[in-house]
């Protein structure tokens, strides 16, 4: 078995790419800046960082922040890996990043390149937004007496524990560059998902569509950041609500 370092591992997705390793009898390495053991700022790096990664075989790379910092982080994180020698590192990025002109999703892309730039053996996977990314949005629109969505935008929500299987497999197997993208079972309109949002909810709220304006907005509706040939997720938006209630989550 092989030792994994999976950074952000604290995070939503990292949590469960360590747990699914760990479970397929691995040694993992849990990076982030609260974990008990490698706590470490990949922005800072440092000494922290090198300790982390000696001796590792695979870094799976998860951590991100939407408030910047991601590429000096990753430069970090891939000099560690040099130092090291490290065999392998796998990056989780989103689909669309080189079509939709978002400047967190220029940071992805520029993330991908400085993997496939860095010498190392790599594996690049490209997901759509994950369940959670519509709720929380949802959540925070729905607390006024009318929902505005953007006009004419979709989405194809995937579940994050698929996408850690994903990932713990690519983990196990050798680099293989940027790999076929992955995406949620369905595309919905943004109209569609918030109404099933409010009925599992129990809200009653109007549902608008706004046309907005802007290169970012016209490439969303162009569908920039939807994979419908790559629809390989299995579950639904409906039931990761469903989930989501049983478990005591109303968002």
């Amino acid at each position: 078995m092989t030792t994994i370092l999976v950074t952000g591992a604290t995070g939503t997705l990292g949590r469960l790419v360590t747990e699914r390793l760990r479970d397929g009898g691995h040694e993992v390495r849990a990076l982030s800046r609260h974990a008990p053991r490698y706590a470490v700022d990949l922005i800072r790096g440092g000494s922290g960082l090198d300790a982390a990664v000696s001796g590792v075989d695979t870094i799976v790379h998860c951590a991100t922040s939407p408030r910047g910092g991601d590429e000096k982080a990753a430069a970090n994180l891939i000099a560690a890996a040099r130092r090291a020698g490290v065999a392998h590192l796998i990056y989780i990025s989103i689909v669309g990043v080189d079509r939709v002109p978002l400047g967190y999703y220029r940071t992805k892309s520029a993330v991908e390149r400085l993997t496939e730039e860095s010498g190392l053996g790599w594996t690049v996977l490209r997901a759509t937004q994950f369940h959670d990314l519509p709720v929380q949005l949802f959540a925070v629109l729905s607390r006024l007496p009318v929902v505005l969505l953007p006009a004419g935008v979709a989405d194809q929500p995937v579940a994050a524990a698929e996408v850690a299987d994903r990932l713990a497999e690519l983990a196990q197997g050798a680099p293989a560059g940027r790999v076929a993208d992955m995406g949620g079972p369905e595309v919905r309109t943004f109209a569609s998902l918030a109404r099933s949002y409010l009925k599992a909810t129990g809200r009653r709220r109007a549902v608008v569509n706004v046309p907005l304006m802007g290169r970012t907005y016209r490439a969303f509706r162009a569908g920039g950041h939807l994979t419908p040939e790559r629809a390989v997720g299995r579950a639904t938006f409906e039931q990761h609500l469903a989930q989501r209630c049983q478990d005591g989550g109303r968002g």
